[in-house]
């Protein structure tokens, strides 16, 4: 479903029971496409703010250079 910004506005609460059952809401700007409006169980809906915490480590000695640099630097 496409709707201006301005209709959403009056038409939120609507919009977001619609996108809880699945529908996939798209807001436009001038007609083109700005945002959408989809549920979190939408497949593939990845939260960014600390969704890959505890997947990541850093080696110890990410920041040593070796001796290829201090060669490089002469």
């Amino acid at each position: 479903m496409n709707i201006s910004i301005a209709e959403a506005k009056a038409k939120l609460s609507e919009l977001v029971r619609r996108a809880e059952a699945g529908e996939d809401i798209a807001l436009t700007r001038g007609g083109k496409i700005v945002a959408r409006l989809v549920s979190p169980a939408t497949k593939g809906f990845l939260p960014r703010i600390g969704a890959l915490r505890g997947s990541v480590s850093i080696a110890e000695d990410f920041d040593d250079l070796g001796a290829e640099w201090a060669e490089y630097q002469k």
